[in-house]
């Protein structure tokens, strides 16, 4: 299940009034992560305001390494792994996510890219994606509802391109399984398999791609993918979290390294949020003291206690003890 972005009412009115006086959200950051901080002096970054190392019960988490003010700019993030959702695969860039600006009806194209450099970046799945009828597997994900067997299609051809390994994604915590989802990753991995092989992709190009990995990898992007959801160029962040409440749709999914260690919290000190494409921003939401544990929400904030127990034990295996779910709210 993907981590959506947080509603707001929680705490909407308390940013409003705690950061009039703060910098912009949007960041020039570009690294795949960046923890300089906003008011360094680019000629000497300060010191980096988060590490990762173990909680007491929730596995790893991303702490502060000094006080962080609140609307401050913790890090960005780019995806090590994104897809367009299918209903938008001809509305955004394929590699970035980003809307596109106009399409030609006349010249129709499988993919569309937002510039030469997204082209130039998708060279590492692109030219294996395109050898493939991609047409029974896509029918098997929208006809169940599907996702992440998208990403996983796209990890694959990364592999196989030497783009990246296919070992890259065990370092993040895998989903539990029933044997009825794996039944249906079952059937996923049959339609992938037999896509590469129709594509006269060769044995040695798929020595990776049994059914063991095939499976491990939708487990671990199964609870730590997160939904794309686009602001839509706002340069502050109420804007930005108006906009996204307003347009409720998402463009894809991705998965990253850094911000899949955040833990949950169902008051969250921490939020991430996406401006125009699938470059991921995580900021402060109120002040965080020096070694404090930095949390986003997984769901929506907003629904009550009940409903956010059930959606995080189907979704994310886990039962939430937050301040917020132990008080009962």
């Amino acid at each position: 299940m993907a981590r959506a972005i947080v509603r707001y009412s929680r705490w909407a009115s308390r940013f409003l009034t705690s950061n009039t006086q703060n910098e912009p959200f949007l960041s020039s950051a570009a690294a795949t992560f960046s923890t300089t901080p906003e008011n360094a002096n680019p000629g000497r970054p300060g010191p980096p305001p988060i590490r990762v190392a173990l909680t007491e019960s929730s596995g790893r988490g991303v702490f502060a390494t000094r006080k962080i003010e609140t609307g401050e700019l913790l890090h960005t993030a780019k995806p090590i792994l994104s897809h367009p959702s299918l209903s938008a695969l001809h509305k955004v860039c394929y590699f970035c996510l980003r809307k596109l600006k106009s399409t030609d009806a006349s010249q129709p194209q499988r993919v569309s890219y937002c510039s030469e450099e997204c082209r130039q970046q998708a060279k590492g799945f692109h030219d294996i994606e395109m050898t493939a009828d991609w047409s029974a597997y896509d029918d098997y994900c929208r006809s169940n509802g599907l996702k992440y067997p998208l990403l996983v299609k796209r990890f694959a051809c990364m592999v196989m391109s030497g783009a990246t390994s296919a070992n890259l994604l065990d370092i993040l915590q895998p989903a539990s399984l029933s044997p009825e989802m794996i039944s249906e990753m079952e059937e996923g991995y049959g339609l992938l398999r037999n896509a590469y092989i129709n594509s006269n992709i060769t044995d040695e190009q798929m020595s990776f791609l049994t059914k063991q990995w095939y499976i491990g990898i939708l487990a671990r992007i199964r609870i730590n993918a997160f939904r794309i959801e686009l602001a839509g160029g706002y340069d502050d962040l109420l804007s930005a979290l108006a906009a996204s409440i307003e347009s409720e749709a998402a463009v894809g999914n991705a998965v990253y390294m850094l911000p899949s260690f955040y833990n949950h919290d169902c008051d969250p000190n921490t939020h991430i949020i996406w401006i125009d494409n699938a470059d991921a921003r995580l900021k402060a939401l109120r002040d965080v003291d020096e070694g404090e544990e930095l949390r986003i929400c997984y769901i929506d904030a907003s629904m009550d206690h009940d409903a956010r127990q059930s959606f995080l034990s189907q979704g994310f295996g886990f039962r939430c003890n937050c301040p917020r779910c132990l008080s009962g709210d």
